[in-house]
């Protein structure tokens, strides 16, 4: 999920624009943003009114303007990043107000399989560029709130971190004199995460229920395999926006529990390195922290 810069074009889909800043509006999509144009209300933005924020104009196009960045391919109704922006401007009343009663519903996401370093195969849901438009909204708003609680040797999927900084806080600790490591890697994280638990968890941060609900409405919205649909009772499907936040909001649990122990770590994403300066207290540390990942989350 890498974060890249923009190149604003002097054409878009047909729709002439002018070159603009990352937070100006593109042409022809400006309309899309306001609940009502003639009426525009000011709303404060705290954690209780987090929904409004998710769908002010500003924050919708940048979301916009990501999903168009990413590109990727269409989800289940096979609507093209290209039909996006026209989709938009015939639908956009419907959809905010759809989203607004509560009465929007996800799509399920498309399953694809794509092959593995070690032969196995990692499974993908791809959301429709509609879903993945909003998905992206909810993960630009709650970005900021989370990062002030995500804990500093935590780097995967977050803003400015990355793999390198990974390997460099690992050579720190073990210029410290840890020799012993306790490789955590949680196989099937992210299909196999508890939908009860991560609720709760969202819910201690998120006080505007509406956004747990749609959070939650995602993560039920199931899966096309084949043409055939799937229920999804547990797991965070990876090819979404808000999969890599939600899997690092889950274990940050995980973090903030080696944390009170005093453990030094360093995760990326679900994989964790565990450091010890001794054999037994690595062995130690290994089953505690099993029975902490099986019994807590």
């Amino acid at each position: 999920m890498k974060e890249r810069m923009q190149k604003t074009l002097s054409q878009v889909n047909g729709c002439p624009q002018r070159d603009r800043s990352e937070t100006e509006w593109y042409g022809g999509v400006q309309t899309f943003m306001w609940m009502c144009e003639d009426n525009i209300v000011e709303v404060p933005f705290d954690k209780e009114h987090l929904f409004e924020q998710i769908l002010s104009p500003a924050n919708l196009n940048r979301a916009y303007k990501a999903v168009m960045r990413n590109r990727g391919c269409g989800g289940i109704d096979k609507m093209s990043c290209e039909q996006l922006l026209p989709w938009l401007l015939t639908n956009k009343d419907e959809l905010i107000r759809s989203l607004m009663d509560g009465s929007y519903r996800p799509n399920p996401v498309k399953r694809v399989e794509i092959p593995k370093d070690n032969g196995k195969m990692r499974l993908l849901g791809i959301p429709t560029v509609v879903d993945r438009l909003v998905q992206q909204a909810i993960n630009q708003v709650l970005t900021p709130i989370y990062e002030t609680q995500f804990s500093k040797t935590s780097y995967g999927f977050r803003p400015r971190r990355g793999c390198h900084d990974a390997l460099r806080g690992a050579q720190r600790i073990i210029n410290e004199g840890y020799k012993y490591v306790v490789d955590l890697d949680l196989e099937r994280f992210f299909d196999t995460v508890n939908h009860s638990k991560l609720i709760e968890i969202l819910s201690r941060t998120i006080k505007d229920g509406r956004v747990v609900s749609l959070i939650h409405k995602y993560l039920r919205s199931g899966v096309m395999n084949k043409g055939l649909f799937e229920a999804s009772e547990e797991g965070t499907p990876q090819g979404g926006p808000l999969s890599p936040m939600l899997s690092n909001i889950m274990l940050n649990e995980l973090d903030k529990e080696l944390e009170r122990r005093g453990l030094p770590f360093v995760r990326y994403a679900d994989d964790s390195m565990i450091f010890c300066k001794s054999k037994m207290a690595a062995m130690r540390v290994k089953a505690s922290i099993t029975r902490f990942i099986e019994n807590t989350l």
